[in-house]
């Protein structure tokens, strides 16, 4: 049973025991680009107690840079070191397990974060933003030929999706012999400001169902990410805790690298599935209303 945190002592006593925090951002930090009331504050607090902050998030709409740049805008101190995004992981992916050669390229369907993070890798690429591929010209197979050198393709969050994007794609996993067939991240869902969307699990559902295959998926709660993060940052597991609103992604990625787990309810997940009548079968440690709970540690009304 996950232990619902509502106290200033139980909040004092899960800092005490944890060195290491890991946040999820939609949802967490932030719901589109409004911060969840009191986080910043308890961030603040985090790092005067000198407890180790990282970022993970499977939005992959954003480089890190860019990332970095929207912490700034809201008000919440940060380095680049510290975020890990699914378009960083799917690059790293690329770069570094497949060790795509340099005469290669991925097909990319995304937007300008995820092309941001290949070109960091030397991982070139075509499509995604290509204004070639974002026209409401019908797709016909009679103009098109597949690149040969296109080794991957790479699906993230698009919201410019359409029938020549999949289209393209498709091709390149059926013709180019070899194809990696690589996506960010499987999230169904994300949580906006005005609530929910359609997540990159739902734009490379579709290559999915034509090509009868299942794609790699580098966030969470594959451990790929993780793998990421470990070759950048030196914690301790038993002392280390992921803040999320997601079982499916942030819960079960803890619970995958022997991380403790905090939900917080300000996004996907409702307290309904861990203490209704039929409960999710992830579980997390912890349950809280909202990150922005601990800022009652510095004598602030949560």
């Amino acid at each position: 049973m996950a232990v619902r945190l509502t106290t200033a002592q139980d909040f004092s006593t899960l800092i005490d025991k944890y060195d290491t925090w890991m946040f999820d951002c939609d949802g967490v930090i932030w719901r589109g680009d409004h911060m969840i009331e009191g986080v910043i504050d308890v961030l603040r607090m985090l790092r005067g107690r000198n407890k180790k902050i990282v970022f993970v998030t499977n939005n992959a709409s954003k480089s890190r840079k860019s990332y970095k740049t929207k912490f700034d805008q809201l008000g919440v101190p940060v380095s680049v070191d510290e975020i890990y995004g699914s378009a960083y992981a799917a690059a790293v992916y690329l770069s570094s397990v497949l060790k795509l050669p340099k005469s290669k390229k991925a097909y990319v369907v995304g937007m300008q974060g995820l092309e941001e993070e290949l070109a960091e890798e030397g991982i070139s690429y075509i499509g995604g933003t290509d204004p070639a591929d974002n026209t409401l010209i019908p797709f016909s197979l009679a103009d098109f030929t597949p690149d040969p050198d296109v080794a991957a393709v790479v699906c993230g969050l698009d919201t410019s999706i359409n029938y020549t994007k999949l289209s393209k794609a498709f091709q390149h996993l059926l013709k180019n012999e070899g194809c990696h067939f690589v996506a960010t991240n499987g999230d169904s869902t994300f949580p906006s400001a005005h609530g929910l969307l359609p997540g990159a699990g739902a734009i490379w559902a579709p290559l999915q169902s034509a090509t009868g295959r299942d794609p790699v998926c580098t966030g969470k709660p594959s451990t790929i990410m993780l793998d990421c993060i470990k070759a950048k940052i030196d914690y301790d597991p038993k002392r280390t805790i992921i803040v999320g609103d997601r079982l499916d992604t942030d819960i079960l990625f803890g619970q995958r690298g022997g991380l403790s787990t905090l939900l917080v309810l300000t996004g996907i997940t409702s307290e309904a599935e861990i203490y209704g009548p039929n409960p999710s079968r992830i579980i997390p440690d912890f349950v809280a209303r909202s990150l922005g709970d601990l800022r009652v540690l510095l004598g602030q009304p949560n």
